[in-house]
């Protein structure tokens, strides 16, 4: 009888012995508090459309930005004297946009600097004397470029603006 006790007593210390300690996984508390936002790409380009008209006159631009990189169409349609439709390049510089404009007029390819002011949501173009400089006319004097009497290039949709620019 010894031995039988002996014996139970030692196989209930061995499989006290194997028997794993679990604790509880950690539960995740919720809040309940959190707002989910919606994600803004503020990395990808930024499409733009602009409009004005003087009289019978008519500029029409779309402009994408890309972190600085501009690109886009614009397009002068004027009543009495040549219009002219084509590409914009170049980059943004503070509040300034600094493009080359490269367009069809009368049949001929031609190429030109052409700078807007960007403030409170519209374009205003800058005026200045130009040179010709390989082919292109560039502004003589950056530094002499004014913009108070520049055209000025509201928001528009941008169904209007790109059906004009075709």
């Amino acid at each position: 009888m010894k031995k039988l006790i002996l014996l139970g007593s030692v196989s209930v210390l061995l499989m006290n012995c194997n028997k794993k300690t679990e604790t509880p996984a950690p539960t995740a508390k919720v809040d309940t508090a959190a707002v989910i936002e919606p994600v803004v790409d503020t990395l990808g380009p930024k499409s733009f459309c602009y409009m004005a008209v003087t009289g019978k006159d008519s500029v029409f631009a779309s402009i994408d930005d890309n972190l600085g990189t501009i690109t886009g169409k614009l397009a002068y349609k004027n009543n009495e004297k040549d219009s002219s439709k084509g590409d914009v390049t170049g980059f943004k510089s503070g509040d300034t946009l600094k493009l080359t404009y490269e367009f069809q007029s009368e049949g001929t390819k031609s190429k030109r600097d052409i700078y807007f002011i960007q403030k409170d949501n519209t374009l205003t173009e800058g005026i200045g004397d130009h040179k010709e400089e390989d082919g292109q006319s560039k502004y003589a004097n950056e530094k002499k470029i004014s913009y108070k009497d520049g055209q000025k290039l509201e928001p528009a949709d941008c169904k209007v603006v790109i059906k004009a620019l075709k």
